[in-house]
């Protein structure tokens, strides 16, 4: 069933494709879903919700791709994995340059993948906090996230993408980081891996130059 629904989806954007896009710089918006993996409490408890990146980007003849973006993720706490009754979650937001491959392969497919080097703040803010005079705890890490799109345009100016991400987070996560009061039986081995998310999303881009239609003429 899955099979036959992205088989149908990707026929009909061939279908309706007008356009052959020569890359040059453009604007992106990406949403996704990210979900937790390496280190464990972080697994268990934090559950995520949404994944929003905009970012610009210019793609040199050659393929070589250079942007820069912000990244912003926010993850729930499951209160049902916490013997202690926790309210809240964790945002991280950053700032990156992303270095990597963009290009056409034919008149409306193209794949753009590189990797996200950047830094991150990252505020915990739940009421178990508050109640022991903390606003929110914040911190600061280094952040890298390799990313793989592959694109189909819809016109001469504009394409969608679905994203595959790996981002690592550059921090630890423990179950005190939201307030609670012990470690949950989890080792200090379990809780020293950095956090990283798989992220599976979709994204919107705006090309502003350089665009060909389908019969080769330039579009001003």
């Amino acid at each position: 069933m899955k099979k036959s629904f992205f088989t149908l989806l990707f026929s009909f954007c061939a279908l309706f494709s007008i356009a052959q896009i020569d890359v040059d710089d453009s604007f992106t918006l990406e949403i996704g879903l990210p979900n937790n993996f390496a280190n464990a409490p972080n697994k268990f408890i934090m559950q995520g919700l949404i994944c929003v990146s905009p970012s610009y980007q210019y793609a040199f003849k050659s393929g070589l791709a250079i942007g820069v973006g912000l990244h912003y993720t926010y993850f729930n706490i499951n209160q049902f994995r916490v013997s202690e009754k926790v309210f809240g979650g964790i945002h991280n937001g950053a700032a990156y340059i992303k270095i990597g491959h963009e290009k056409f392969w034919g008149d409306f497919f193209g794949t753009d993948f590189g990797v996200k080097f950047g830094y991150l703040e990252s505020y915990a803010n739940t009421d178990l906090l508050r109640a022991k005079g903390m606003q929110f705890r914040r911190t600061q890490a280094l952040y890298i996230e390799p990313t793989l799109a592959f694109i189909l345009a819809s016109d001469v100016n504009a394409s969608f993408r679905l994203t595959v991400s790996y981002p690592f987070y550059g921090y630890s996560f423990s179950p005190e980081m939201i307030g609670v009061s012990t470690s949950l039986g989890y080792t200090a081995s379990q809780i020293a891996k950095t956090n990283s998310a798989l992220t599976v999303g979709f994204g919107y881009t705006f090309y502003f130059n350089g665009k060909k239609s389908s019969t080769g003429s330039d579009e001003e």
